[in-house]
């Protein structure tokens, strides 16, 4: 079911929002000597579509960038050489995604009915609409992870054997994920596990049951170097 316009809740409308921005990529699987939100889309670097995408989404969240400290130097010129001014805090990022956002949540001061979105910095393209929702969600179920059905037959290996999956019980889950900021601290207060990949594995651990929202899959996670193509198409289709 939908969600009625932004505009009608006026308790999100006036409650504090923020969003954690995590860029740690390295590259690596990019084949780029620049790490992957550094690289040009349409002549804009990938965070900065990011950036912008939350800012413009009618939600308007006080903006967090969490990055290694090997590169801050490196935004600045960015930011300069693409007169790139939107506000925003620019935070250290740690030895791994976890350790990045408690890092981002340990420079946020609000009330514990705040929300708080951790999104990753290389999704340029999510729309206002996943965005809002977001939100919302997390304003009425205390936590929301994006997430869409998969389109495609799923396996699972088991002991070298392939099982399958029905495919409609599996999601795909993207970002933003957005929480009540008292969750996510209290969560964020557990000790680093390895089987921690997203910001809702580690509300879950707490017990908390995980409250999906409807993504987009245009909403694309910059990986590979074809990914960038596929995101200018995309960035251009939305512009007409």
């Amino acid at each position: 079911m939908e969600n009625p316009p932004l505009t009608t809740h006026h308790s999100l409308l006036t409650t504090q929002k923020y969003v954690i921005i995590v860029a740690g990529g390295s590259g690596t699987r990019m084949q780029s000597a620049v790490p992957k939100q550094f690289l040009l889309v349409n002549g804009l670097p990938v965070v900065m579509h990011t950036m912008q995408a939350f800012y413009n989404s009618g939600v308007s969240p006080e903006l967090i960038l969490v990055l290694h400290t090997d590169f801050h130097t490196y935004w600045k010129q960015l930011c300069n050489d693409h007169h790139f001014t939107l506000p925003h805090l620019l935070v250290a990022g740690g030895e791994t995604r976890f350790h990045s956002v408690k890092n981002g949540l340990s420079q946020i001061r609000c009330t514990d009915d705040a929300l708080i979105a951790v999104h990753d910095a290389v999704r340029p393209l999510t729309s206002g609409a996943v965005i809002q929702k977001s939100y919302t969600a997390a304003n009425e179920y205390g936590n929301a992870v994006t997430a869409v059905k998969s389109r495609d037959s799923i396996r699972r290996v088991v002991d070298g054997k392939s099982v399958s999956l029905l495919r409609d019980e599996i999601y795909l889950v993207q970002t933003p994920q957005t929480f009540k900021a008292g969750l996510l601290r209290k969560a964020y207060e557990q000790e680093f596990d390895s089987k921690f990949t997203d910001d809702a594995s580690v509300v879950e651990e707490m017990g908390i049951e995980i409250k999906l929202t409807e993504g987009d899959h245009e909403n694309i996670k910059i990986t590979f170097p074809q990914d960038i193509a596929i995101a200018e198409l995309l960035l251009n289709k939305k512009s007409h």
